[in-house]
């Protein structure tokens, strides 16, 4: 599970290391490039939505299977073409493995683990953001010292590979969920988290957590440029952020499991979330490095909303259906993130309206938050 969660980023944040020389290399437009940065959102949503329909026809572990081999192919044929749209097609290609993946950990952590569920979803978020921020780091060294972009994308594949290899033995023993369901004698009811609250409120906490998450890794560099930073000074804040955000992720899953309602959590990270931004609106040069911290604390949010689907699900089932519609409706919300923001960044040329922007959605996230953080579970609410 640790190697797969290494994978589920790498993909992204190395072509945004690489995008100038990408476009250079194969003459992407600015459109095209666009698209580029937009298709994870759109992959993760799309994709993810499937991945309940697979489940109930193919063994989980077969499946995690198959979107990593998917994964794999799409990273080597996305770096031996010229072509901008054949690009565009295969980098879909390994998003769509990273979507699948991105759903069955949550259940596979379920499944395998249910009584360390919180230690595991930890172990695998802490891992996955270390994935990020390790592929934004290296990516263009490592392009530099092969001599071409295509290094600096391609040497992830073999990652995806060795996160493959462990997997093997037990997809071939897994056994198809309905040869499972006649040997137990009984199949479940479908779930539908689409006609439940509980499903739209983590939905839309997912969502807007992920909106912001995105806005802060596609401007807050930005941000601090314009407030008088070097570049390079602002690329170690943004980096501070993810690095700072290690050990949070890797403790929330722990902490969320062990309290009886998530009401301390959700309003504690978003009070963080609030004095980062305010402070990030008042004195972005001066309190540049308490304002990192808080944004570290802030995104907290995304490891506890991951621990918080299999904490209001009962069942392997429940668990992948919750996670499946949380994270597909959520990536459709958070696509508009970036793209929002620069929008209110061009249009007023200061930080004053976007910042404005994500303090609305942390109050919608906020209020999300108030619905999922009380005892329940999916399965009551079907």
């Amino acid at each position: 599970m640790l190697l797969v969660a290494l994978n589920l980023r790498a993909a992204v944040t190395s072509l945004g290391a690489l995008l100038d020389e990408v476009r250079d290399g194969i003459g992407l437009s600015g459109t095209t490039a666009g698209i580029a940065t937009t298709l994870p959102t759109i992959a993760f949503a799309g994709l993810g939505a499937l991945t309940p329909w697979l489940v109930r026809r193919f063994a989980p572990a077969r499946m995690l299977v198959a979107g990593m081999v998917v994964l794999v192919i799409g990273q080597v044929l996305r770096v031996v073409t010229d072509s901008a749209v054949v690009f565009l097609l295969t980098s879909a290609l390994a998003l769509a493995g990273i979507a699948v993946a991105n759903i069955l950990l949550p259940m596979l952590v379920k499944q395998h683990f249910p009584h360390r569920a919180g230690l595991i979803t930890g172990a695998y978020t802490m891992t996955l953001t270390a994935g990020t921020a390790v592929a934004a780091a290296t990516a263009v060294p490592i392009a530099h010292a092969f001599g071409s972009w295509r290094a600096g994308l391609g040497v992830w594949a073999a990652l995806a590979v060795l996160a493959v290899l462990p997997w093997v033995p037990l997809a071939r023993r897994a056994r198809s969920p309905r040869a499972a369901a006649v040997t137990a004698g009984q199949a479940q009811a479908r779930i539908r988290p689409a006609r439940t609250r509980l499903g739209w409120a983590m939905a839309v906490y997912f969502g807007a957590q992920s909106l912001s998450g995105y806005a802060i890794m596609g401007w807050l560099a930005q941000l601090f440029r314009d407030s008088g930073f070097q570049p390079e000074q602002a690329g170690l804040l943004l980096a501070g952020v993810t690095a700072l955000g290690v050990p949070i992720a890797m403790l929330m899953p722990t902490v969320a499991g062990r309290l009886r309602t998530l009401h301390p959590l959700v309003l504690g990270l978003t009070v963080a979330s609030a004095l980062a931004y305010v402070g990030l609106a008042l004195a972005p040069h001066g309190g540049a490095l308490l304002w990192v911290a808080l944004l570290a604390v802030g995104q907290g949010a995304f490891p506890m909303i991951l621990a918080a689907i299999g904490l209001r699900a009962r069942t392997a089932e429940g668990t992948v259906a919750l996670s499946a519609f949380a994270q597909s409706a959520g990536y459709l919300i958070a696509a508009l993130g970036p793209f929002l923001v620069g929008v209110l960044y061009e249009q007023t040329g200061g930080w004053t309206a976007p910042i404005v922007l994500l303090l609305v959605a942390l109050a919608v996230q906020a209020s999300a938050g108030m619905v999922i953080a009380r005892p329940r579970h999916i399965e009551d609410e079907h």
